[in-house]
């Protein structure tokens, strides 16, 4: 991977106060390899805030998660309300708002780092601008067409002052947006550093997943709503667990993010599970790191629209049948299939990801979204970012096309 140049600075001695908000187990992980390394430099200091579904028993209180991995939690921001209605996201974007404020204002960071494109996400960023708090956004400039997501990531690229991308295809799509090709890093997907660091598969992490022996074949299934589609939820998960009973194999599913419509796919999650006579089915309200990351080097297949497929399975040589849009306008690798959500077409693809032949064809993948170094290179990136003075006077850098087009 490449890393534009950086603004070069003279540096001090003062340490760096770095706050980062982490909302659910969806951009935990992900953060994670470059929170270790923060931590571990003693020019830096890291102030997380930990807010949203990580405080919701409802979705597992993985902050529990985050305590065991002995990250230092500055704030806590329970910004989440009881429903999952695109209202109810409406007013946790405003209560959100006005809550990351006020942990800004207690901790006064330097920098802001955030990660991605959830609402949340961009109720963390909102706040940061009145402020002046420079922000530094990690995997900006992707696409999932499917979702409300690829508005907020956006969004949150334009309220940025510096930025993290996974791929040279999304850091040029961060510079066509105007942003200064010395303030964007190609660092690679910060998740596959994991990979370093982890013996997998674990398997007594598996059997706990699975309450007992793990299966010698089963298809790990992660299925999040897709804003907008105009197919029910309740059609595209019946068209998914049609097409999973067929196969005849068993499922690990995990429970969808925090996302509007995700109570209606834990309903319809329960009730597949119940209703196979031969219970080979177990779902499970969150994976730690671990655990997830050895499901998906074990299994058969994943199944479903999460973004590790896209990301991470590549690593692990793993099939992907990708299903319907969320993810759509994603750099995908060879071993991810694209399908609609048809319990025909997926259960073609899942036969296709199964095949010998499949196998064979990505025996030697290798992964696109990085070599496993990422956080040291987003660290390094940081570290030679300019003050705060300087980080906050931006501006839009056009690019010769459309200087052109304007004549």
């Amino acid at each position: 991977m490449t890393t534009a140049k950086p603004v070069t600075i003279t540096t001090s001695n003062k340490t760096r106060t770095i706050a980062s908000v982490t909302v659910g187990r969806s951009d935990y992980g992900i953060y994670l390899p470059i929170y270790r390394r923060i931590l571990a430099d003693p020019s830096l200091s890291l102030r997380v805030i930990v807010a949203a579904a990580h405080l919701s028993p409802a979705h597992g209180h993985t902050v529990d998660v985050i305590e065991a991995d002995g990250i230092p939690i500055a704030q806590r921001v329970p910004m989440m309300l009881d429903g999952d209605s695109p209202l109810d996201v409406t007013r946790a974007i405003s209560r959100g708002i006005e809550q990351f404020a006020q942990a800004y204002s207690q901790i006064n960071p330097d920098l802001l780092l955030l990660l991605g494109d959830r609402y949340e996400m961009f109720a963390a960023a909102s706040a940061a601008v009145p402020l002046n708090i420079p922000i530094v956004h990690l995997h900006g400039g992707e696409a999932t067409r499917g979702t409300m997501d690829e508005l907020f990531r956006h969004a949150i690229t334009k309220l940025s002052h510096a930025h993290l991308a996974s791929l040279p295809a999304y850091a040029a799509r961060i510079v066509q947006m105007g942003e200064d090709p010395a303030r964007v890093c190609v660092c690679g997907a910060p998740a596959l550093d994991h990979l370093r660091s982890m013996s997998l598969p674990d398997e007594a992490s598996l059997r706990e997943a699975w309450g007992g022996a793990v299966p010698e074949r089963f298809l790990l299934v992660v299925h999040h709503p897709v804003t907008y589609d105009t197919q029910s939820i309740e059609s595209q998960m019946d068209e998914l667990f049609s097409a999973l009973d067929r196969t005849g194999l068993p499922c690990l599913i995990s429970r969808p993010n925090a996302d509007p419509g995700n109570q209606r796919i834990v309903e319809r999650i329960a009730r597949f599970c119940e209703s196979d006579p031969r219970k080979k089915h177990r779902a499970v309200q969150n994976l730690a790191p671990l655990t997830y990351y050895s499901a998906l080097s074990r299994a058969a297949a994943l199944v479903g629209n999460s973004s590790s497929g896209i990301i991470e399975a590549a690593s692990f040589r793993t099939p992907v049948v990708n299903i319907g849009s969320r993810q759509q306008g994603r750099i995908k690798p060879a071993n991810v299939i694209d399908v609609t959500c048809e319990r025909a077409a997926i259960g073609a693809a899942i036969e296709r990801a199964l095949s010998a032949s499949f196998i064979e064809l990505i025996a030697s993948l290798q992964n696109p979204y990085g070599d496993s170094h990422a956080a040291e290179r987003a660290v390094a990136f940081i570290q030679a970012l300019p003050g705060r003075d300087v980080l906050l006077r931006k501006e839009f850098v056009d690019q010769p096309s459309a200087t052109q087009a304007r004549g």
